[in-house]
């Protein structure tokens, strides 16, 4: 499982001109699953997202986490971040889960940082989404769970 996570001051997604997801204060989580994923790999991610300690204190180091500051996620489905752009122009995305078990572990990936008391919005798995973010810092972080980079 991998996953870009970037501390945002607010950020919302869209689906057909609609709002489907919001926050404000937290990390815009874009999750890619891939085809041997297991609970193992979301609850890893979310873990590590949870508790990064990417917001800043009252002396600007980062010391706090997502949990300190009660900040909130808005989590999107991206099965492009197992896109293998090594060869030609065009990335292959055989690394990619199918999208019915991507589904599956992505909605798992949301019930497990809810289970957290962390409050969790969605986009639409599948849908053509347009996500509108204030990056804060800005902050971006690239996870994988099978510690690959």
């Amino acid at each position: 499982m991998r996953a870009v996570v970037q501390r945002v001051l607010n950020a919302n997604v869209k689906v057909d001109g609609e709002i489907t997801g919001e926050i404000q204060k937290g990390i815009l989580v874009f999750l890619g699953v891939t085809h041997d994923d297991q609970n193992a790999d979301y609850e890893w991610i979310s873990e590590k997202v949870a508790n990064l300690r990417i917001f800043e204190d009252e002396n600007e180091k980062m010391n706090y986490s997502l949990k300190d500051v009660n900040g909130e996620i808005l989590l999107i489905s991206q099965f492009t971040l197992y896109g293998d752009a090594r060869k030609g122009r065009r990335p292959s995305y055989t690394g990619a889960a199918a999208p019915d078990y991507a589904e599956k572990k992505y909605e798992e990936c949301g019930k497990y940082l809810e289970k957290m008391g962390i409050k969790v919005a969605y986009g639409i798995f599948g849908a053509d989404m347009k996500v509108d973010l204030v990056n804060d810092g800005p902050v971006t972080i690239l996870l994988d769970s099978k510690k690959n980079f």
